[in-house]
């Protein structure tokens, strides 16, 4: 154990200023056993500082390292176990309790007397020492004795002598040692003998401290008699002090009696402060008022001033309900009796608001029936802003009805949604029939054969039945009643009659202008009335179907439809649609009917119905007018797509006669004055992608039908029906400027173009027959490989076959041939495209252009013959100026 303590002290604690005193090998209690030292250790620096450092040998075994330390005044107790017995286990009490087994019990002692003696030498507070022998710790030269070891005696006698025997120097002694040591010489040489000098001094001084001691003897008799004297007088002051402390007993217990009554009545004060607090508080929170009872039971309910005491009572009433009671109110039978009271207030004023406001219901429904007379002849619906200002009186009064009476709220609900649908049904189909007869009194006034109505349906009057007649008739005869490309095309701009369309679009945005502030100063009122739009919650709608009394909570299966709801947002939808379930039906039987009337109006419905469906989804994207016009929309974008499929029919049906010329196409110019009409109506409107679409398939099928037609014309030639119809189209597209159609302008202007030379090049192989033929084989011998000047050698195209050929072509039989020519151009040519004088110039150019071919061929083949055309190109110039000039 020395040489660990040795190693320790100069591994560990030499390097950090510290000197080991005590050392002692343990492990932790109740742990596989891992030995580890605790050491006792002092500073070598003042202030001196102890510690108890723990130390345990690194796992290779090869050095040891400091692994915890504890100061020593942080130490609240040493616990040994055992103060009888032998026994190696002890305790030690810092922030926690650590306990330790040490390899023996000597060890264990050493170190406790160790701890013992730093606290008695060092520290202020004591460290409380329990189950420690007395022995130990006041007699430890004998305790040291029976250390069963050698070793153990050594190391624990080494370090208590050590720590018992050193006591620094103070600055005189450390003088007079100097001087001491300066007056011998051999001090430091010979320290033994100055040892011996230094204790035989000590020697004389005992004995001079003996013969002073016995000389004062007198002295310390009078010393204990004085002392026998001063207790006397403390046992005199402790009988007083004991008298006196009788009398304080005395008093403490008079004292402790008037506390405990003094806290008595500052705990009956306390009570009755809480208890005031208590009666205060269900005074202040849990009485109503006569004036408020009186409104609930008797208030009148049909004038501004009860509707407003109303409100005011039922608000209190709601306050003192909804209050937040304290533990222990509730089994007060006075809270009981107020809370019986205020649910029988709630139930009666309940009952008299539910009965009310059905009564005002039925009321203001038969006012409102009777003004409906008053706008039958009208295209208007009737204004409902009376009966939405009357009502919103009792709005907050609803909201009080929903927040206590629940089921009382959905039943007027019900009762409201139910008279509503009825109302706005009556008035929305008496609207509707005005919008149908003004729309059927539109067709007739438009010349109905325009539209091609015929029988009963073509006299159409202002009645049901020759609307019902117009709705119902058959598809076979849909063609003869809707307008095309192939009718436009066939009519003047008179027939056309664009102002019944435009009376139509009047009629279609006035019912469009009715139906959405109508709709609008529904949803906002149901939303204010019905209090729907303050916060999402679970609920429940429920909507009676039939038109009978409003029923129970729970009403039989299948009678009513239930709407159950994730936000109050969406009861408004529903409520909404219920109200006007009518007039979506309504809308697209008016569409239907228009559609019939003439199949154009679809683009009038399309950008009006676009435009209020934007206007809507502005406003409130979810609203029901948003979602229902959207609805319609989708028909009416139907329906213009099939009308725009009916106009392709048309024109793949479309038949020519084969007795007269082709000219222009009837659906060619029914798509100039479609797209005309569209353009006018779809200025500026948010479908204008709808239009653009429809364009690309219509003028695609007016090319690929204009191609068909051309292909199967057998009185007018192939090229002019191209080039007279994309000519128009080339023209019609190019004043519309319509940039979608950009690119088949150009299309048709490169066809107009290819047919119009195709045209001119055949038609002038007809005057110069025979000529033309000649100068083909002289091209065809040529590119055979025949030279040039090498042709006339040829047996069939000598200089004599060539005089030949050209005399038969003087400039009279020319200019008779290029007169009949005129003619025929002039019959296969229509008047409406005015193309003759300008297919008349062409033929020109390419006759003058195949006469200078002619001579080029004629130089090059005949060279040195002389041979020259019987007419030139002043001549020909003259032949086509008075051609044209005599027809």
């Amino acid at each position: 154990m020395t040489a660990i303590k040795h190693a320790l002290q100069r591994d560990i604690f030499t390097p950090n200023d510290e000197r080991l005193l005590s050392i002692v090998n343990v492990c932790k209690a109740g742990k596989k056993k891992k030995n580890c030292f605790l050491c006792a250790t002092v500073t070598t620096e003042r202030p001196v500082q102890v510690r108890v450092v723990k130390v345990k040998k690194s796992d290779k075994g090869d050095f040891y390292k400091r692994q915890m330390a504890w100061e020593l005044r942080d130490l609240a107790e040493v616990d040994a176990k055992d103060a009888s017995k032998e026994n190696p286990e002890f305790d030690l009490h810092f922030e926690k309790v650590y306990r330790w087994v040490a390899s023996s019990t000597a060890e264990k002692n050493s170190f406790i007397s160790c701890i013992w003696k730093l606290n008695q030498r060092y520290l202020r507070k004591k460290v409380e020492f329990v189950n420690v022998s007395s022995q130990l710790l006041e007699e430890l030269p004998k305790a040291e004795e029976s250390a069963p070891s050698g070793e153990s005696q050594s190391v624990a006698g080494g370090d208590e002598d050590a720590l018992d025997d050193y006591q620094e120097l103070n600055a005189r002694e450390e003088q007079d040692i100097e001087g001491m040591m300066e007056v011998c010489e051999y001090a430091i040489s010979n320290a033994e003998a100055f040892a011996e000098k230094l204790s035989k001094e000590l020697q004389v001084l005992d004995g001079a401290n003996i013969h002073s001691i016995m000389a004062s003897e007198k002295q310390v008799n009078i010393l204990m008699q004085l002392l026998d004297e001063a207790l006397s007088e403390v046992d005199t002051i402790e009988g007083k002090m004991s008298s006196y402390e009788e009398m304080l007993q005395s008093v403490k217990e008079q004292m402790d009696q008037i506390s405990q009554s003094n806290r008595l009545i500052q705990i009956s004060n306390t009570n009755n402060g809480k208890l005031l607090d208590e009666i205060q508080f269900l005074v202040n929170y849990m009485d109503l008022s006569k004036g408020h009872i009186r409104a609930l039971q008797e208030g009148d309910l049909s004038s501004s001033k009860g509707i407003e005491a109303c409100i005011n009572a039922s608000e209190a009433l709601l306050q003192c309900m909804n209050v937040a009671l304290r533990p222990g109110h509730e089994k007060l039978m006075a809270v009981k009796q107020q809370q019986h009271l205020f649910t029988e207030l709630r139930d009666t004023f309940a009952r008299r608001l539910t009965n009310h406001l059905n009564n005002v219901f039925v009321h203001q429904g038969h006012d409102q029936s009777s003004m409906l007379s008053q706008h039958m002849a009208e295209l208007t619906l009737p204004k409902h802003n009376p009966l939405h200002r009357d009502l919103l009186r009792y709005a907050k009064l609803m909201e009080w009805l929903k927040n206590t009476q629940r089921e009382k709220y959905e039943g007027l609900s019900r009762t409201y949604v139910d008279y509503m649908t009825r109302l706005y049904e009556r008035e929305i189909k008496d609207f509707f029939e005005v919008a149908k007869i003004k729309m059927a009194g539109t067709a007739k006034e438009g010349k109905g054969n325009k539209f091609g109505l015929h029988g009963s349906s073509g006299k159409l009057t202002g009645s049901t039945s020759s609307l019902n007649k117009l709705a119902v008739q058959g598809s076979s005869s849909r063609r003869s009643q809707s307008s095309s490309l192939l009718d436009m095309g066939n009519m003047s701009a008179s027939d056309l009659d664009v102002a019944d369309r435009t009376k139509f679009d009047k009629i279609f945005e006035q019912v469009l202008s009715e139906l959405e502030p109508l709709c609008l100063a529904e949803q906002d009122f149901i939303s204010k009335f019905f209090k729907l739009q303050q916060h999402p919650t679970l609920a429940q709608v429920e909507v009676e179907e039939s038109d009978g009394v409003v029923p129970s909570r729970q009403p039989p299966p299948g009678e009513y439809r239930h709407f159950i709801s994730s936000t109050e947002k969406d009861m408004v939808r529903l409520m909404m649609n219920k109200v006007f379930q009518s007039i979506e039906t309504e809308l697209n039987s008016l569409i239907a009917l228009g559609d019939k009337i003439d199949s154009f109006h679809s683009l009038y419905m399309l950008v009006k119905m676009s435009h209020h469906v934007w206007t809507a989804e502005n406003v409130d994207p979810a609203s029901y007018l948003s979602t229902t016009l959207g609805n319609v929309l989708v028909t009416v974008k139907r329906n213009f797509d099939k009308c725009i499929s009916g106009q392709i029919r048309q024109m793949e049906e479309v038949k020519i006669s084969k007795k007269s010329k082709v000219g222009i196409l009837p659906f060619v110019a029914g798509f100039e004055e479609f797209a005309e009409l569209a353009e006018t109506i779809f200025r500026n409107a948010e479908r204008r992608g709808d239009l653009d679409k429809a364009y690309v398939k219509l003028i695609r099928a007016v090319f690929m039908n204009v191609e068909k037609v051309a292909n199967e014309s057998q009185k007018t030639p192939r090229d002019v029906v191209m080039m007279e119809n994309f000519h128009h189209i080339f023209s019609t597209l190019s004043h519309l400027k319509i940039s979608c159609l950009e690119t088949e302008r150009r299309e048709a202007k490169h066809k107009y173009t290819d047919h119009l030379q195709s045209y001119v090049i055949n038609s002038l192989g007809q005057p110069l027959e025979k000529l033309n033929h000649f100068f083909e084989g002289v091209e065809a011998r040529v590119a055979q490989g025949v030279r040039e000047d090498e042709v006339s050698y040829q047996l069939a195209f000598n200089k004599q076959e060539l005089r030949k050929v050209i005399k038969e072509y003087p400039g009279k039989e020319v200019k008779k041939g290029l007169d009949n020519l005129y003619k025929k151009v002039d019959k296969h040519l229509c008047e409406e495209e005015s193309l003759l004088q300008v297919v008349w110039h062409s033929m020109q150019d390419e006759f003058i252009r195949q006469y200078k071919h002619f001579e080029g061929l004629i130089g090059r083949c005949y060279p040195g013959s002389g041979i020259t055309m019987e007419f030139t190109i002043g001549d020909m110039l003259e032949y086509f100026s008075s051609i044209a000039q005599s027809h």
